[in-house]
């Protein structure tokens, strides 16, 4: 009992193992209930039920904030909002490349959200080496963070200005990789990712990927192409490998939710771009403050980062009141 004892109390990353194993129970607990309960059946998910489950996933992220609150501190508590507003701002752009993915495969919407439950499990592990590997580099080279903010920094004012064209999916190299090196059915098989069928030349029966594997790993791409921005982005706001991988696991939970809602308006936010872009130029500068002057106030940094993003959706939200809202 001891050993185990000792074993739940290890350092890792700065928390016990027990908080780590809390954690991951409280992620695999939400995606078994989410899968074997309420859509063990595969149907379409409506744009009221997207909201409802949303608020649900947020409220379990705001009671897990305060829960760092109050065995971490108030500082830290901040630092994870902040960063969960972050990750969550960011995430909406990539609601359209979700969107065109799904299209490019003509997956129906019914599938669309059991593959979303299922990239979750990639995201955790894709998540998790890039922040370990951050969290080792900016503890091995204090500089590192200065890249990171200088980094944040060009992509604000890149996205300030870079003209937006349409995104073609076929042109993705990994998809023309597994369409040429792959088996694939060209029809859907339900909600299955593989299925057997025979061999074209032999007869054998063999295993055949479908088109909801291939927009499954799709998807996950792109959720690592986005991470490229996010994660420097919480790693400016606090260096607590912890902090950062839960705010970024809880945000992306919810945006699974989220997703069938944000997919039939994501072209009512075409202003949020700005707000993102002065949100990574913020977050970028606060690195190099907080080294030459010394750390803001993180109840500061929250406050500026919650306004900036709010003001980029209401003034998306009022500039395209006229627009409908898609039926997706």
């Amino acid at each position: 009992m001891d050993a185990l004892a000792s074993l739940l109390m290890t350092d890792l990353a700065g928390q016990p193992a027990w908080a780590w194993l809390v954690f991951l129970g409280i992620v695999l607990a939400l995606l078994a209930f989410d899968l074997g309960v309420l859509h063990k059946e595969d149907r379409e998910i409506g744009i009221a039920e997207s909201f409802r489950l949303s608020a649900f996933y947020i409220a379990i992220a705001v009671a897990f904030g305060g829960w760092i609150w109050a065995s971490m501190g108030a500082d830290a508590s901040l630092q994870y909002f902040t960063g969960y507003a972050i990750e969550k701002a960011l995430s909406i752009d990539n609601v359209f490349v979700i969107s065109l993915i799904f299209g490019y495969f003509a997956i129906p919407r019914a599938y669309q959200y059991r593959a979303l439950v299922w990239g979750i499990i990639a995201v955790l592990v894709l998540r998790g080496i890039m922040i370990a590997v951050g969290a080792a580099l900016v503890e091995q080279y204090d500089w590192i963070l200065l890249l990171f903010g200088a980094f944040l920094v060009a992509t604000g004012v890149k996205m300030l200005f870079a003209k937006e064209g349409p995104s073609d999916v076929s042109r993705n190299p990994l998809l023309r990789a597994m369409s040429r090196w792959m088996r694939v059915t060209p029809d859907l098989h339900g909600q299955r990712f593989f299925v057997r069928r025979p061999h074209p030349v032999t007869g054998r029966m063999v295993l055949w990927a479908t088109p909801l594997f291939l927009a499954l790993v799709v998807i996950n791409l792109a959720d690592l192409v986005f991470a490229v921005d996010s994660v420097p982005a919480i790693f400016a706001i606090t260096t607590n490998t912890y902090i950062v991988f839960t705010a970024n696991i809880m945000a992306i939970l919810g945006l699974r939710a989220l997703y069938f809602a944000l997919a039939a308006m994501v072209h009512r936010f075409e202003y949020l771009k700005y707000a993102l872009a002065a949100v990574l130029v913020f977050i970028g500068a606060k690195i190099f403050w907080g080294h030459f002057y010394g750390k803001p106030d993180p109840a500061l940094s929250l406050g500026i980062t919650i306004a900036l993003i709010g003001s980029g959706i209401a003034w998306s939200l009022w500039k395209t009141r006229q627009q409908p809202v898609s039926a997706g």
